[in-house]
């Protein structure tokens, strides 16, 4: 009878065994958490890294695949680590024996006994060194192998292992410590990444590259292999911080469209630019690719730690001033109202209470429609406004994605015509590459993983599209820059009121660029107009790009030769200009107030003349009404002059 019992017993214990893992497995789930927390990382269209952030927990930490560390990684970490990984269930008895009786004999640690998914088990739950913390990793560890493959265990150590500081992960230290993915790794360098985990801090190899190596062919020598270790030089663990404006919208690993080299060039040029711009303005950029409206280059500002700095200036709404008019004079084009030779009165006009002026306040009568576009007169413009309709010219920039900011509590009116509304340069980048493409709407692309979309409905047809882009490629060029006259960039600037905002979009057969420089805090930048600060910005985005594809006009169908990138500043040094007063500008003070006199540009510092006389400083202070002649001359030579009329108040 006993005999009985005791076969029953022994029969019956694997099953309470069983049982009793069921309940534990039941009752304390894996937490996988540690494994799926990444860091956000931005790729450019050819897979590289272009912005990586730290996890929410602090790690910068990367998933990294089995498959693709190359065909060193994982040999070298299992003879290292744990040779019997594919065979054992998680736990290896026969290590953890050696391990304790060279603990016995030695009276200290010789070699570990932990598996690769024991030390996975360690780090998804971090604990102190301890026995019963060894015990805990070996219940996990059973659990991990029961849930997961080996691909996925493995998977999840090459991500978690630490590698000094807070990088962990093989993927992370690879491309923070030698510029590059796991796959390209040397045979030297996938040692040392393997030797890391086990002392991370001591053998940080930024900081201690001798030790770091010194371990690295120790990996070596346990996996056979007795050839010497080739250091190489290893990077400080700086991330890659390109794109900042377009990296804080995305989370996750996500690819984008954006082209690194370009996206690298246009962040330093805008650095560039806002050295001499002026305390506080900032620059916005967008570059779109046409055929398929990807965004090769997005710049959402060049101040990012700046007050409100990370405010992204592509995405914000602010006053386009005189960028919209090309889409009035297409739409004129398209409904018959006028062609580019028809003569538009550019004569004094007043709609109600609205009474439009040009910039320089002249009157020149009849003028042809294309010459009013290319001088961006206002009072065309709004006649010609008011002929297609305020609320029709307002639908089909919606139809165009384009999302309208009005006053509050107002409705769209003529003063839509020079900017009396607020929109973002992304859509205004979006309609100027529709206008190139015979007004056909296309959303942008913004990730590879977006399938481009098919051509939806016109903004108006190609025929009044690629008449005023012809208008505007015939556009006189921004003061300081020099063109191929082979190269068809058709542009346009924008000035919103009170110098606020200054514009440029501009298109060639295969690209569309667009320019905001302007100051966040909605403060004036005196006499910064889009042709002066905006248009040279826009120019120089341009020679960045590489030369024209020979690719068919899409309005016409008529070839078009390749054409060599040869936009180009007249100088590498800024070219001098003017800020305040704006030439031809009328001025309405009390002659007593003195005037701050204000340039950019050139080489500082500068002298002052009025009328021939020179000042003592940037303050001048007029001696009455009529008209006067300013001159700025830089410490090189430079010089740039205005004429103002003064008038009292």
């Amino acid at each position: 009878m006993r005999w009985w019992r005791t076969k029953w017993l022994v029969l019956a214990l694997p099953l309470l065994l069983a049982v009793a893992m069921l309940t534990l497995d039941y009752c304390f789930p894996l937490d996988l958490t540690r494994g799926s927390t990444l860091s956000p990382e931005l790729l450019d269209a050819s897979g590289r890294v272009l912005n990586l952030r730290a996890a929410t927990d602090g790690a910068i930490r990367l998933v990294t695949m089995p498959d693709a560390v190359g065909s060193d990684v994982v040999p070298l970490l299992l003879a290292r680590e744990d040779h019997r990984f594919w065979s054992m269930p998680g736990v290896d008895v026969l290590a953890l024996v050696r391990a304790a009786v060279q603990l016995l004999h030695s009276g200290r640690i010789v070699s570990g006994g932990s598996t690769i998914t024991m030390q996975v088990a360690r780090l998804l739950e971090p604990h102190p060194r301890t026995l019963l913390g060894k015990l805990h990793d070996m219940l996990r560890a059973l659990q991990l192998e029961a849930h997961l493959s080996k691909s996925e265990i493995l998977k999840l150590y090459l991500t978690l292992a630490p590698m000094g500081g807070n990088v962990e992960g093989v993927r992370a230290a690879s491309l923070l410590y030698f510029g590059c993915e796991p796959a390209a790794l040397t045979r030297s360098q996938a040692a040392l990444l393997v030797s890391l985990p086990q002392s991370p801090s001591r053998r940080r190899p930024d900081r201690h590259p001798e030790v770091a190596w010194r371990a690295a062919s120790r990996v070596l020598v346990a996996a056979d292999d007795n050839a010497p270790v080739v250091a190489t030089p290893v990077a400080r663990p700086n991330l890659p911080v390109a794109a900042r404006y377009l990296a804080q919208h995305l989370n996750g690993r996500t690819a984008s469209t954006i082209d690194a080299d370009l996206q690298t060039s246009v962040e330093s040029l805008a650095q560039r630019e806002i050295s001499w711009l002026g305390p506080d303005t900032d620059v916005a950029a967008l570059v779109i690719r046409n055929r398929d409206r990807a965004i090769l280059g997005y710049l959402g500002g060049a101040r990012f730690f700046a007050p409100a700095g990370q405010v992204d200036m592509v995405r914000r709404p602010r006053s386009p001033g005189s960028a919209l008019k090309p889409f009035i004079y297409a739409m004129a084009f398209e409904q018959g109202l006028a062609t580019p030779d028809t003569l538009v009165d550019d004569t004094a006009l007043r709609l109600g209470d609205y009474g439009p002026r040009d910039f320089d306040r002249a009157e020149r009568g009849p003028i042809t429609a294309a010459e009013a576009l290319r001088q961006s007169l206002n009072r065309p413009a709004v006649r010609l406004l008011a002929g297609v309709g305020v609320a029709r010219f307002a639908g089909m920039l919606r139809d165009g994605g384009a999302v309208l900011h009005l006053p509050r509590g107002g409705t769209a009116s003529a003063a839509l015509a020079l900017g009396g509304l607020g929109i973002s340069l992304y859509d205004l980048a979006a309609i100027y590459a529709d206008l190139d493409d015979g007004g056909r709407i296309m959303p942008l692309r913004l990730l590879t993983a977006e399938t481009p979309a098919r051509h939806s409905p016109a903004l108006f047809g190609a025929q009044a599209a690629g008449a005023v882009a012809e208008i505007l490629r015939r556009q006189p060029l921004p003061p300081g820059i020099v063109v191929n006259a082979g190269h068809p960039v058709a542009y346009k600037t924008g000035t919103s009121y009170g110098y606020r905002d200054a514009w440029a979009a501009g298109f060639t057969p295969n690209y569309t660029v667009a320019v905001w420089v302007g100051r966040r805090n909605n403060t004036p930048l005196p006499g910064a107009t889009g042709r002066d600060v905006a248009a040279p910005i826009l120019f120089d985005i341009f020679a960045l790009l590489p030369p024209e594809d020979p690719i068919g006009d899409r309005a016409s169908g008529n070839p078009v030769t390749p054409l060599a990138p040869s936009l180009r500043r007249m100088s590498q040094r800024p070219v001098l200009r003017m800020l305040f007063p704006p030439a031809n500008s009328e001025l309405a003070l009390d002659f007593s107030t003195p005037i701050d006199l204000q340039a950019a540009g050139g080489t500082p510092p500068y002298r002052w003349s009025a009328d021939g006389q020179p000042l003592a400083s940037t303050v001048w202070t007029p001696n009455g009404p009529g008209f006067a002649h300013l001159a700025v001359i830089d410490r090189a030579g430079q010089s740039a002059q205005a004429d103002v009329r003064l008038v009292a108040p």
